[in-house]
């Protein structure tokens, strides 16, 4: 068997490259978005299973239902080791409200193709088809197994029932992050904060009716909306109006008010952005709401809630939470979203704020989970810390292993360029399944879209990345077989 994969090799390396059918890329990415896999939606993760089983037979390979997750094979010699691609068809929740597009209707529009998944992750997931149909006729020393999973952005249960009853390849690259190669994930935690009782509070002529906020953990909030009551007799809301009127919302934010009867609403306008990779791009809905209420409210738990979300959302990096510095060198600190304010389920639908941080080392989740717990005790006494997640665990490769210099030669041959490994906010199954690293298809230097509202991706840039994932199925797939290939 040795035999025959070094021979397969040798033909590999001497084999004329081969052109992947670019045609055929926004056509397909099209269909794909047009399939909205939000989390429970059974039957669009259905459909879209039935059309990426047609569409892998259609391109010559081999596609299996595996329960959660769909498998796509290029076999290679009988006996030859796995290479996993790894993928997700899934996509995070959407307000269609802060979009310019149907977010499901996949769109193109000048080199640029819309939709919820175009970046995150329908487009790596049409890639990854392209690039094994075209090495299809070359000369392999490996088995080419491309995995899309069904629910990495809600729960990541997925993997995990998949892997109780299927063997997972010899090493597998994750198409979820950046180029050139990711070396470092930071952990996914999430803290809840909940008011301590319901009472409606006194000293303003208004109690708190209602609020909503964000959609997701991993998604900056584009929208916040809280309602007021007035309490007694004919509401005069105009000397409130006129203060926040007055008041300058948050840069790129802006607040919408109107009245209902003896109702006031208040909603605030942002923009979305992927919580771990672009927080900088987004605009805090919620934060800016708090901050604009400042002094505005009754005095009660929810009131010190609004508080803290303000108090947290000052900075993205942690120091109003404490955590400025504590992070090992060349990790870029802490990232910190204040992401949902409304019913959670996770709590049984108990009212709360879910704050999401992606931490470095050194910390560990139950080290973080006190410090934070603190936070919240030491801001006020009316505020209840809770647990959402802080279970996970940064994730670090040598940067001198062997997988990695062989990703970072493939992508500068590809490319033309080397720039340093990635340390990723952005966690991705590479956490989930063993000897997994974490591979493009997101190039250095331009802003992430996934999550965002108008998601999107340049077709160059998706023609740009199947070059770089065909390289690299070149040589991973048709060279000798890496021996530890996470050590140097």
């Amino acid at each position: 068997m040795r035999t025959a994969l070094l021979l397969a090799a040798t033909a590999c390396a001497s084999a004329p490259a081969t052109r992947p059918d670019r045609s055929r890329l926004e056509p397909l990415l099209l269909e794909a978005i047009r399939f909205p896999t939000v989390a429970g939606n059974e039957q669009a993760r259905l459909d879209q299973q039935q059309w990426l089983l047609r569409t892998a037979q259609s391109l010559g390979l081999t596609a299996r239902d595996a329960g959660p997750v769909t498998e796509v094979e290029l076999p290679g010699p009988p006996g030859a080791p796995v290479l996993g691609l790894v993928v997700h068809g899934d996509v995070q929740p959407v307000d269609e409200k802060g979009w310019t597009v149907p977010p499901f209707a996949g769109v193109e529009r000048s080199g640029v193709v819309y939709g919820r998944g175009a970046a995150d992750d329908k487009g790596p997931l049409v890639q990854a088809l392209l690039a094994m149909h075209a090495v299809r006729d070359l000369p392999r020393t490996h088995t080419v197994l491309l995995l899309v999973g069904s629910d990495e952005e809600s729960g990541s249960t997925d993997m995990k029932t998949y892997l109780a009853s299927h063997r997972p390849p010899a090493y597998s690259l994750v198409l979820d992050s950046a180029f050139p190669v990711v070396v470092g994930e930071k952990a996914w935690d999430g803290l809840a904060v909940l008011p301590a009782d319901p009472d409606p509070g006194t000293g303003k002529a208004w109690t708190i009716e209602e609020i909503d906020a964000g959609l997701a953990p991993s998604i900056v909030p584009d929208r916040a909306r809280l309602t007021l009551r007035w309490r007694e007799g004919t509401p005069a809301w105009e000397d409130l109006e006129q203060r926040l009127n007055a008041r300058a919302p948050a840069p790129g934010t802006r607040l919408e008010l109107g009245r209902r009867g003896p109702l006031l609403d208040l909603v605030v306008h942002g923009r979305a952005a992927h919580a771990g990779v672009n927080v900088e791009g987004g605009r805090n809905a919620l934060v800016s709401l708090a901050q604009l209420l400042a002094g505005e409210l009754p005095d009660c738990a929810m009131a010190d809630l609004l508080a803290f979300a303000a108090h947290a959302g000052a900075d993205l990096k942690g120091a109003a939470l404490g955590l400025d510095g504590v992070a090992d060198p060349g990790w870029d600190g802490w990232t910190v979203n204040v992401a949902t304010l409304k019913k959670e389920p996770r709590l049984g639908g108990k009212l709360a704020l879910v704050i999401n941080l992606r931490r470095p080392p050194p910390l560990t989740g139950p080290q973080s989970r006190e410090r934070l717990y603190a936070e919240v005790r030491k801001f006020s006494p009316r505020l209840l810390p809770g647990e959402v997640y802080f279970s996970d665990e940064p994730l670090v490769f040598d940067r001198n292993a062997k997988i990695v210099r062989r990703l970072m030669d493939a992508y500068a041959r590809a490319t033309g360029e080397r720039p340093p490994p990635a340390i990723s906010g952005g966690g991705t199954y590479a956490k989930r399944i063993p000897n997994a690293i974490a591979f493009g298809m997101w190039f250095p230097g331009k802003p992430y879209p996934g999550h965002d509202s108008d998601e999107k991706i340049e077709v160059a840039d998706l023609q740009r990345g199947l070059d770089v994932l065909l390289e690299t199925l070149r040589d991973l797939a048709g060279g000798p077989p890496l021996q530890d290939p996470f050590r140097p």
